[in-house]
């Protein structure tokens, strides 16, 4: 568990760049996680918020789960919206935490289709 209580968290990630992480060996971020010096986690609370907000109408896009309990030192729990607290990465997000990739899909409406699990 992590400091905030949270085993689970989510990255949201275009399908070309999670590609390149996997040609890499490594994923250091989108453009914004490195402009910001960090790799932007959400909670499965703060996710559908997170879609709306950053992704809106945006296709191509895949739903990391990432494993807390395997990123050790470089995790940190940071407020942001509203003061909640956001899981950060400072480093490179390890391959290894990442337990399960799912498209995240367009509904007919133009909001983000998540896996069943995503309450």
């Amino acid at each position: 568990m992590s400091v905030a209580g949270e085993a689970l968290a989510y990255k949201i990630c275009p399908a070309a760049l999670w590609r390149e992480a996997g040609r890499q060996g490594v994923f250091s971020g989108a453009p914004v996680d490195l402009a910001d010096g960090f790799i932007h986690l959400s909670t499965a609370r703060q996710l559908r918020e997170t879609a709306r907000r950053h992704f809106a109408g945006q296709a191509d896009l895949l739903l990391l789960t990432v494993d807390l309990g395997k990123l050790g030192e470089t995790l940190r729990f940071e407020p942001s919206r509203g003061g909640d607290l956001f899981p950060h990465i400072y480093g490179p997000l390890p391959l290894s935490a990442v337990i399960a990739v799912a498209p995240l899909p367009l509904g007919p409406d133009g909001v983000h289709l998540f896996p069943g699990e995503i309450p």
